[in-house]
Protein backbone atom coordinates (compact mmCIF):
# COMPACT_ATOMS: atom_id res chain seq x y z
CA UNK A 1 0.00 0.00 0.00
CA UNK A 2 1.40 3.37 -1.00
CA UNK A 3 2.13 5.80 1.84
CA UNK A 4 0.30 9.14 1.78
CA UNK A 5 0.40 12.10 4.13
CA UNK A 6 -2.55 13.85 5.77
CA UNK A 7 -3.26 15.72 2.54
CA UNK A 8 -3.38 12.54 0.51
CA UNK A 9 -0.01 13.13 -1.16
CA UNK A 10 2.50 10.38 -1.87
CA UNK A 11 6.26 10.90 -1.71
CA UNK A 12 6.39 11.09 -5.50
CA UNK A 13 3.98 14.04 -5.43
CA UNK A 14 6.63 16.27 -3.86
CA UNK A 15 9.32 17.90 -6.01
CA UNK A 16 12.77 16.57 -5.23
CA UNK A 17 16.23 17.93 -5.98
CA UNK A 18 19.03 15.94 -7.51
CA UNK A 19 21.60 14.96 -4.88
CA UNK A 20 25.32 15.31 -5.52
CA UNK A 21 28.55 14.92 -3.59
CA UNK A 22 31.74 16.96 -3.93
CA UNK A 23 35.07 16.28 -2.26
CA UNK A 24 37.61 18.90 -1.21
CA UNK A 25 40.91 17.02 -1.05
CA UNK A 26 43.65 19.04 0.62
CA UNK A 27 47.36 18.37 0.82
CA UNK A 28 50.55 20.23 1.69
CA UNK A 29 52.80 20.78 -1.31
CA UNK A 30 55.42 23.40 -2.12
CA UNK A 31 55.04 24.98 1.33
CA UNK A 32 51.31 25.63 0.90
CA UNK A 33 48.00 23.97 1.63
CA UNK A 34 46.70 22.99 -1.79
CA UNK A 35 43.37 21.72 -3.11
CA UNK A 36 42.88 19.00 -5.70
CA UNK A 37 40.96 20.17 -8.76
CA UNK A 38 39.69 18.46 -11.90
CA UNK A 39 38.62 19.67 -15.31
CA UNK A 40 34.94 20.62 -15.57
CA UNK A 41 33.74 21.92 -18.91
CA UNK A 42 35.82 24.99 -19.71
CA UNK A 43 36.96 25.41 -16.13
CA UNK A 44 37.93 23.58 -12.98
CA UNK A 45 35.98 22.05 -10.10
CA UNK A 46 36.28 19.70 -7.17
CA UNK A 47 35.80 15.98 -7.86
CA UNK A 48 32.07 15.30 -7.63
CA UNK A 49 29.21 13.21 -8.92
CA UNK A 50 25.49 12.58 -8.59
CA UNK A 51 24.18 10.03 -6.12
CA UNK A 52 23.17 6.70 -7.68
CA UNK A 53 20.13 4.68 -6.56
CA UNK A 54 20.92 2.56 -3.50
CA UNK A 55 24.23 4.35 -2.92
CA UNK A 56 25.37 6.07 0.25
CA UNK A 57 26.84 9.56 0.17
CA UNK A 58 30.21 8.17 1.27
CA UNK A 59 30.19 5.55 -1.50
CA UNK A 60 29.39 8.25 -4.06
CA UNK A 61 32.22 10.43 -2.75
CA UNK A 62 34.72 7.57 -3.05
CA UNK A 63 33.43 6.83 -6.55
CA UNK A 64 33.90 10.47 -7.53
CA UNK A 65 37.48 10.44 -6.31
CA UNK A 66 38.20 7.25 -8.21
CA UNK A 67 36.49 8.20 -11.46
CA UNK A 68 37.39 11.88 -11.60
CA UNK A 69 40.80 12.00 -9.88
CA UNK A 70 42.20 8.47 -9.87
CA UNK A 71 42.33 8.33 -6.06
CA UNK A 72 41.60 5.11 -4.20
CA UNK A 73 39.77 4.89 -0.91
CA UNK A 74 40.97 7.51 1.53
CA UNK A 75 39.52 8.73 4.79
CA UNK A 76 36.77 11.28 4.12
CA UNK A 77 34.25 13.05 6.31
CA UNK A 78 31.20 15.18 5.70
CA UNK A 79 31.57 18.95 5.94
CA UNK A 80 28.16 20.49 5.19
CA UNK A 81 25.21 20.28 2.84
CA UNK A 82 25.19 23.04 0.21
CA UNK A 83 21.54 23.63 -0.67
CA UNK A 84 21.21 27.04 -2.32
CA UNK A 85 18.48 26.45 -4.95
CA UNK A 86 20.47 28.51 -7.47
CA UNK A 87 23.89 26.91 -6.84
CA UNK A 88 23.80 24.86 -10.07
CA UNK A 89 22.59 26.33 -13.35
CA UNK A 90 21.68 22.83 -14.58
CA UNK A 91 18.80 22.59 -12.14
CA UNK A 92 17.88 22.06 -8.49
CA UNK A 93 20.89 20.26 -7.04
CA UNK A 94 21.94 19.92 -3.42
CA UNK A 95 25.43 18.70 -2.66
CA UNK A 96 27.00 17.15 0.41
CA UNK A 97 30.54 18.49 0.63
CA UNK A 98 33.15 16.08 1.96
CA UNK A 99 36.68 16.77 3.11
CA UNK A 100 39.86 14.70 2.93
CA UNK A 101 43.49 15.48 3.70
CA UNK A 102 46.24 13.25 2.32
CA UNK A 103 50.01 13.44 1.82
CA UNK A 104 51.05 14.79 -1.56
CA UNK A 105 52.86 11.50 -2.26
CA UNK A 106 49.50 9.70 -2.32
CA UNK A 107 48.15 11.85 -5.16
CA UNK A 108 48.33 10.54 -8.74
CA UNK A 109 51.34 11.89 -10.69
CA UNK A 110 49.08 13.88 -13.03
CA UNK A 111 46.92 15.40 -10.28
CA UNK A 112 46.25 19.15 -10.46
CA UNK A 113 46.64 20.80 -7.06
CA UNK A 114 46.49 24.52 -6.47
CA UNK A 115 47.11 26.69 -3.37
CA UNK A 116 43.84 27.39 -1.61
CA UNK A 117 44.29 31.13 -2.24
CA UNK A 118 45.04 30.65 -5.94
CA UNK A 119 42.79 32.70 -8.28
CA UNK A 120 41.79 29.50 -10.08
CA UNK A 121 40.43 28.09 -6.80
CA UNK A 122 38.47 31.29 -6.27
CA UNK A 123 36.91 30.75 -9.71
CA UNK A 124 35.97 27.07 -9.34
CA UNK A 125 32.62 25.93 -10.71
CA UNK A 126 29.42 26.15 -8.67
CA UNK A 127 30.12 27.00 -5.00
CA UNK A 128 33.25 24.88 -4.80
CA UNK A 129 35.45 27.76 -3.60
CA UNK A 130 33.30 27.90 -0.49
CA UNK A 131 33.77 24.16 -0.03
CA UNK A 132 37.55 24.61 -0.19
CA UNK A 133 37.34 27.37 2.39
CA UNK A 134 35.22 25.16 4.65
CA UNK A 135 37.66 22.26 4.24
CA UNK A 136 40.59 24.54 5.13
CA UNK A 137 38.81 25.80 8.26
CA UNK A 138 38.01 22.19 9.20
CA UNK A 139 41.67 21.21 8.66
CA UNK A 140 42.87 23.95 10.97
CA UNK A 141 40.32 23.12 13.64
CA UNK A 142 41.39 19.47 13.65
CA UNK A 143 45.09 20.34 13.72
CA UNK A 144 44.52 22.64 16.68
CA UNK A 145 43.13 19.64 18.61
CA UNK A 146 45.65 16.92 17.71
CA UNK A 147 49.19 16.88 16.25
CA UNK A 148 49.08 16.17 12.51
CA UNK A 149 45.99 13.91 12.65
CA UNK A 150 46.19 13.24 8.90
CA UNK A 151 49.76 11.92 9.11
CA UNK A 152 51.13 14.34 6.54
CA UNK A 153 54.55 13.85 8.16
CA UNK A 154 54.48 10.08 8.36
CA UNK A 155 54.79 8.00 11.52
CA UNK A 156 57.65 9.88 13.19
CA UNK A 157 59.03 13.41 12.95
CA UNK A 158 60.99 16.06 14.80
CA UNK A 159 59.47 19.04 16.58
CA UNK A 160 61.01 21.26 13.90
CA UNK A 161 59.31 19.31 11.12
CA UNK A 162 56.00 19.50 12.96
CA UNK A 163 56.35 23.24 13.53
CA UNK A 164 57.14 23.85 9.88
CA UNK A 165 54.01 21.90 8.92
CA UNK A 166 51.88 23.93 11.33
CA UNK A 167 53.28 27.19 9.99
CA UNK A 168 52.07 26.12 6.55
CA UNK A 169 48.66 24.95 7.79
CA UNK A 170 48.00 28.12 9.77
CA UNK A 171 49.84 30.50 7.40
CA UNK A 172 51.88 32.17 10.12
CA UNK A 173 55.25 31.84 11.89
CA UNK A 174 55.11 30.11 15.26
CA UNK A 175 57.55 30.74 18.15
CA UNK A 176 59.78 27.72 18.67
CA UNK A 177 59.57 27.40 22.45
CA UNK A 178 55.85 28.13 22.74
CA UNK A 179 55.05 25.67 19.97
CA UNK A 180 56.96 22.87 21.65
CA UNK A 181 55.30 23.58 25.00
CA UNK A 182 51.83 23.40 23.44
CA UNK A 183 52.29 20.22 21.38
CA UNK A 184 54.53 18.10 23.56
CA UNK A 185 51.62 16.58 25.54
CA UNK A 186 50.27 15.11 22.31
CA UNK A 187 53.57 13.40 21.44
CA UNK A 188 55.59 10.42 22.58
CA UNK A 189 59.35 10.16 22.09
CA UNK A 190 60.52 7.36 19.81
CA UNK A 191 63.87 7.22 21.61
CA UNK A 192 65.59 7.91 18.30
CA UNK A 193 67.07 10.94 16.56
CA UNK A 194 67.06 12.31 13.05
CA UNK A 195 69.25 14.84 11.27
CA UNK A 196 67.49 17.41 9.08
CA UNK A 197 69.63 18.58 6.22
CA UNK A 198 72.75 17.12 7.79
CA UNK A 199 72.39 19.32 10.90
CA UNK A 200 72.48 18.45 14.57
CA UNK A 201 70.56 15.24 15.42
CA UNK A 202 67.12 15.99 16.85
CA UNK A 203 64.79 13.81 18.90
CA UNK A 204 61.94 12.22 16.96
CA UNK A 205 58.37 11.74 18.15
CA UNK A 206 55.18 9.95 17.26
CA UNK A 207 51.59 10.95 17.96
CA UNK A 208 49.86 10.02 21.18
CA UNK A 209 46.30 9.55 19.95
CA UNK A 210 44.91 9.44 23.49
CA UNK A 211 45.93 13.02 24.27
CA UNK A 212 44.44 16.19 22.81
CA UNK A 213 46.41 19.41 22.65
CA UNK A 214 45.62 22.02 25.31
CA UNK A 215 42.90 24.51 24.44
CA UNK A 216 45.46 27.28 24.51
CA UNK A 217 47.10 25.75 21.43
CA UNK A 218 44.33 27.06 19.17
CA UNK A 219 45.03 30.60 20.35
CA UNK A 220 48.74 30.18 19.65
CA UNK A 221 48.10 28.91 16.15
CA UNK A 222 45.47 31.48 15.14
CA UNK A 223 46.04 34.69 17.13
Amino acid sequence: MEWKDANGRALTDYPRPSVAVDVAVLTVHNDAVQALTVRHGDGMALPGTFLHPGETLADAAHRALGDKAGIGRVRIHQLRMFDDPDRDDRGWVVSMAHGATIPAAELPPNATVLPCDDPVVADLAFDHRHMVGLALADLRERYARRPDPDHLLGDSFTILELRRLYEIVFSRPLPKDSFRRHVIEGLVSTGETSSIGGGRPAETFRRCDLNELPRSAAALFTE
